[in-house]
């Protein structure tokens, strides 16, 4: 009897940190697995494959797709334009490609605001750019034309550019949760196509600290105390987006006295993470009196949108910061 052929396998990083290549090796000597059931035919990241060699591909060809990141270029946009081609499922891998994570926080910029804090105002890169060059599409050289990848003016999600068949949550994806996705890849077993792979409530779930009546004064940094190991952390004042984040990572910052942060994104059925989040601790401020109100938040939370849109702005109803003319 011949052996099942193997499938064929893309990794792809767009605007991200780079977590997510590291994260696919959580799955330890599984990785064996993964190469016995299929040949990684693109892998920029760990091996030495071209663009050319994926457009010679035939449309579906490439089984799975894991692509991470948002979309900040052109080059990313069209990377992802040709693997939604080549491949037959394309899963948004990690929290930068499914809400544009840490990278759509510069949608509250615009690109022009970006090259003058980067080749204008930053102290270390001015005194060597005197004549305030930036970055040109094309660059007319004695040898020929140069070009750069378009800079976007607004970051963009996966599915804000292409259909997404499924969605793997994270910074990173946990090392389990890569592997219950392969797996069921491999066993025929994926949920409806749009879906999230992986957990449906909250880190509160999964989360085994004491909860009790939340009513809060006052917000803390996390430098500010020394909480208890066995209280909730949000009872104790600390801001823990575990409540409207959701589950699947097995609770794992709040287990080290470290507040959620809301990297796995929102829980099923929210539209919104930041709304979602903001309506969560409006229920439990100790406190009817709108001055009293605004003075805890303003002493507590001095970043609003870094709060509660650190992964999502680029996903969520805002977007980005209102243009200007």
């Amino acid at each position: 009897m011949s052996e099942k052929p193997k499938g064929k396998m893309a990794f792809y990083w767009a605007a991200s940190c780079g977590g997510c290549e590291i994260a696919v090796l959580q799955v330890d000597a599984k990785i064996l697995d993964i190469a016995a059931a299929f040949d990684i035919v693109f892998w920029p990241c760990a091996t030495d494959g071209k663009t050319r060699d994926v457009e010679k591909l035939a449309d579906g060809e490439i089984d799975v797709c894991l692509f991470n990141g948002a979309i900040r270029t052109s080059e990313q946009e069209y990377m992802a334009r040709l693997l939604r081609k080549k491949s037959k499922v394309l899963i948004a891998f990690g929290s930068c490609s499914q809400e544009g994570g840490i990278p759509g926080l510069a949608n509250l910029s615009n690109r022009k605001e970006i090259f003058d804090t980067v080749y204008k105002e930053n102290s270390a890169t001015f005194p060597e750019n005197p004549d305030d060059l930036r970055p040109q599409h094309e660059t007319e050289m004695p040898e020929g034309t140069l070009y750069l990848p378009v800079f976007y003016d607004t970051v963009k999600t996966l599915d804000q550019t292409v259909e997404v068949d499924y969605y793997l949550p994270g910074c990173p994806p946990e090392g389990d949760n890569i592997w219950a996705a392969v797996t069921a890849i491999l066993e025929g077993k994926l949920p409806d196509p749009g879906s999230v792979i992986g957990a449906h409530s909250t880190v509160c779930d999964e989360c085994k600290r004491i909860r009790t009546e939340k009513k809060i004064k006052k917000f803390y940094r996390t430098w500010e105390i020394k909480p208890d190991p066995d209280t909730c952390l949000l009872e104790q004042g600390l801001l823990c987006c575990g409540i409207a984040t959701r589950a699947g990572c097995g609770a794992l910052c709040p287990e080290v006295n470290s507040p959620c942060i809301g990297c796995q994104g929102a829980n099923e059925g929210v539209q919104d993470f930041g709304a979602r989040l903001i309506s969560a601790l409006a229920s439990v401020i100790d406190s009817e009196d709108p001055e009293e109100i605004d003075q805890i938040i303003k002493d507590g939370i001095p970043d609003p949108i870094g709060t509660f849109y650190r992964f999502s702005l680029a996903k969520s109803l805002l977007r980005r910061k209102k243009q200007t003319v």
